[in-house]
């Protein structure tokens, strides 16, 4: 089906499924015949999810109505309720899908030199203004990493005007081994490449390039080689830039080298405590045709309600993000970007433990939400939607537990819950991991920011207290280094590329472990008496005490 027609699509569905009663008395039967947490339920939903047919998942195409379509079917089987005033099962957010023209042109040009910086194999990224074609022909400016952070005494635009001009800069942040200075060897959200986009914009830039570099994005430049993406459509007045780009490490040192630097100089000097931004004595004069297209996605939701009449209204939030690449440039003869890990495995953990909850005899007191969200990989645009429309009162929402990327490794020994010691339900989590044999081990990948690159970011932001449950790094009968080297090879070799498959190696029994952890946080966090927040003194308390 083309990907006009879902809007029709889903009115369908909805009618079919509203003259189903009988079948979901059933379903909900079945379901109560089957509360225990199946491995092989979970691998059977992360085959289905990330084959072929599904065509890698990508946000207003046919794959997203192969996928959404068999989401729904799975939650009417286990007796789950639509939400909202619509009563559905179906949020629709409205995006706006960017392409830049693989023609687009990007000059350097310096006293009568002239440096072509190649499309794709030398910049990549889409424009935000959600216009069309752009141009544009300005001043580029050197700003470090591009972060404005009073708190720590840190201003890479201090004493430069940017407006209108194009900045160009590295992602991370300043290294410290302080954790009061940029959270010590943990990324802040200073480092994210997002924010990068985002203050420059707020500065008045044109456009703004991150020079790329693996040990600081890192990912390898292949991750950030597209010229597509999806956005929410702009508010009017929203600051947004011409062009949010990236530039190859070896398109950085010939753009760097027109004025006597190269990459790892500019690295070190924006490093260093007292940078000051510069004009690197060119202007970057870029063509950039580019197709806009308005299209529906869809967040796919369904609810179980609690048992206390009081309290129903409150909520836990179960979060996975149902989207991936879709189809696009081939790689080992293959160009279909099925996502097995990144995120069939979350949507199989997520469907499994809506399964488990619904089947529940006597229910939480207070409800259960399960969100499989759209466009996580365009920026966390699902979640991001959400927390601005939400079904469940942000109020009400009790806790959002996410699940997203778990390798199928084994056993755990140990579990990584990053952000879930800042909140006053840690008790609730610590107790919930000495009940399954679980040690809560430190996140080894903080310096990288992966707080900030799933949808509870999202939710964390809007004050919800949030955090995504990841398997650690000691698996029960492996050596030490195991888990480490099986990230560690994914990352380096199926990361965002259609290598991202189903393995045959893949052992699902540890997500039966994880489940029941996550169960037991949920369950006790429905039936607490107070609902939780963040501690005092996190950057996410105040956006939580303003819903109170």
């Amino acid at each position: 089906m083309p990907a006009q027609g879902l809007s029709l699509f889903y009115r369908e569905i909805l009618v079919t499924y509203r003259l189903l009663p009988l079948l979901l008395v059933l379903f909900c039967t079945s379901a109560l015949l089957a509360g225990e947490i199946s491995a092989d339920r979970i691998k059977s939903a992360v085959a289905h999810l990330a084959s072929d047919r599904l065509e890698g998942r990508d946000p207003g195409t046919n794959g997203e109505v192969l996928t959404v379509e068999y989401l729904v079917d799975e939650f009417v089987k286990m007796g789950l309720k639509p939400i909202g005033e619509k009563q559905s099962y179906f949020q629709p957010v409205p995006l706006v899908r960017v392409v830049t023209s693989s023609k687009s042109t990007l000059l350097a040009v310096q006293n009568g030199t002239t440096l072509d910086i190649p499309c794709e194999e030398g910049f990549a990224g889409v424009s935000q203004t959600q216009l069309g074609d752009e141009q544009f022909d300005a001043e580029a400016i050197f700003v470090g990493h591009g972060i404005t952070a009073p708190e720590f005494g840190w201003d890479d635009y201090q004493g430069v005007d940017v407006k209108g001009k194009v900045v160009v800069l590295f992602t991370n942040e300043p290294p410290s081994n302080d954790p009061q200075f940029f959270g010590g060897t943990a990324l802040t959200y200073y480092g994210r490449w997002s924010y990068k986009f985002e203050e420059a914009a707020r500065r008045g830039a044109k456009a703004c390039f991150i020079i790329h570099t693996n040990e600081t994005a890192g990912y390898p430049y292949s991750v950030v080689r597209r010229l597509e993406s999806a956005q929410l459509k702009r508010d009017p007045g929203q600051p947004v830039l011409a062009y949010a780009g990236w530039l190859s490490r070896a398109a950085g040192d010939k753009l760097l080298g027109l004025s006597g630097r190269n990459v790892d100089d500019a690295l070190k000097a924006a490093d260093t405590k007292g940078f000051n931004a510069y004009s690197l004595g060119l202007n970057l004069k870029a063509n950039l045709p580019t197709h806009i297209e308005n299209f529906v996605s869809h967040n796919v939701v369904g609810l179980v309600e609690g048992s206390d009449p009081t309290l129903k209204s409150e909520a836990v939030v179960f979060t996975a993000h149902w989207d991936h690449l879709g189809i696009g440039k081939p790689v080992l003869g293959d160009s279909i970007y099925n996502g097995a890990a990144d995120n069939a495995t979350g949507c199989g953990l997520l469907l499994e433990l809506a399964r488990a909850w619904s089947a529940q005899s006597p229910k939480p007191k207070r409800s259960a939400v399960f969100l499989l969200v759209t466009a996580e990989e365009k920026g966390l645009l699902g979640s991001k939607y959400y927390t601005r429309n939400p079904l469940i009162p942000l109020s009400k929402t009790t806790l959002n537990l996410n699940m997203d990327m778990i390798l199928p490794l084994g056993v755990p020994e140990s579990v990584v819950v990053t952000g879930a010691d800042r909140m006053t339900a840690w008790p609730i989590v610590k107790a919930a991991a000495e009940k399954n044999h679980l040690e809560i081990e430190v996140d080894q990948r903080a310096h990288l920011g992966v707080f900030f690159r799933s949808d509870h970011f999202s939710m964390a932001q809007a004050g919800v207290p949030a955090f995504s449950v990841g398997s650690g790094m000691k698996i029960k009968g492996q050596p030490e280094d195991f888990a480490r080297k099986a990230h560690k090879d994914f990352n380096d070799k199926a990361y965002h590329s259609p290598q991202d498959e189903l393995q045959p190696t893949w052992d699902f029994s540890g997500f039966v472990v994880l489940a029941e952890f996550m169960l037991d946080i949920a369950r006790n966090v429905a039936n607490a008496d107070q609902l939780p927040t963040w501690n005092v003194g996190t950057e996410f308390r105040s956006a939580r005490d303003k819903q109170r």
